[in-house]
């Protein structure tokens, strides 16, 4: 898919207008106080969005999507994964959703009501959707479809996803309100290149928990998008988180379940750093 931008960021100024602007070559950097490029149109679909030849001062880094159709996550789709966790390697990819109100920014509190209880983080690459997609074949090229590529972090409570609590159900015990913080940016495929050959790492409070790549997948991108679009519409804007690699606090012996001002940072090669802090409430 042909899309206008490198690296989009959406933004707000000084005066709180929000924009979208092209991050270009300074995305591994703080953005705020950065003057970038904007572009005119009101979201990335609109057919008039373009390069708008102003420029603006960014004060405050946005969700990169105000909203999504529905957040697509899928379970257990790293090898060394599921190897901590002590599941078999599943046939096909496990799909669950995300309610909509679990969209976050990339740096974002994150408020955890008290009843998210084994708290938990999943660094995750996060696929948007760039045009309506429905029955592809292994004729068609998944990758004509994706708007670009972004990071996510598939927060979760260990405690409801308990299957005797959840009903062996994914989605409710991630789903809790911002628990799908994404960006900082949405990368373009053409700059993330290779998809399936990205370093990503979480850390804890500067702890290093997750340190893998995305070579580790089970289901690839194009796999995971065929599957997902078989006899259902998966609407443009639509976030699909491809899973996380080890690491995760569950499985850490023992387990290390955030706490009450913990800030969470994932960062994936050729996209950016997100850094949200767990904001237990009272």
């Amino acid at each position: 898919m042909d899309v206008p931008f490198t690296r989009l960021v959406r933004f707000t100024t000084s005066d709180g207008t929000t924009h979208y602007g092209e991050a270009g070559s300074d995305w591994q950097k703080d953005l705020r106080g950065q003057t970038v490029d904007t572009f005119q149109g009101t979201d990335p679909w609109d057919p008039d969005f373009s390069l708008s030849g102003k420029k603006a001062e960014i004060s405050e880094v946005l969700c990169p999507l105000p909203s999504v159709p529905v957040t697509l996550g899928i379970g257990l789709n790293y090898r060394k994964h599921a190897e901590e966790a002590g599941f078999a390697i599943p046939n096909f990819p496990v799909v669950f959703t995300k309610y909509l109100d679990s969209l976050a920014g990339p740096f974002e509190d994150i408020p955890i009501h008290p009843e998210a209880r084994e708290l938990d983080y999943e660094g995750e690459l996060s696929v948007v959707i760039g045009k309506d997609v429905k029955n592809l074949t292994e004729k068609d090229d998944p990758l004509d479809y994706v708007l670009g590529f972004t990071v996510g972090n598939d927060v979760s409570s260990r405690y409801w996803q308990n299957a005797a609590r959840s009903g062996g159900q994914h989605g409710p015990a991630k789903s809790f309100d911002k628990f799908g913080p994404i960006g900082p940016v949405i990368a373009s495929p053409k700059a993330v290149k290779n998809p399936e050959a990205l370093k990503l790492r979480t850390w804890v409070n500067g702890d290093l928990r997750q340190d893998g790549a995305t070579d580790d997948l089970i289901f690839g991108i194009k796999e995971i998008i065929r599957f997902v679009s078989q006899g259902k519409t998966v609407r443009k804007g639509t976030v699909i988180m491809t899973g996380t690699p080890s690491g995760v606090a569950a499985f850490m012996k023992p387990a290390q379940f955030l706490k009450d001002g913990d800030v969470v940072e994932i960062e994936i090669e050729n996209i950016g750093k997100i850094s949200n802090k767990m904001a237990f409430e009272k």
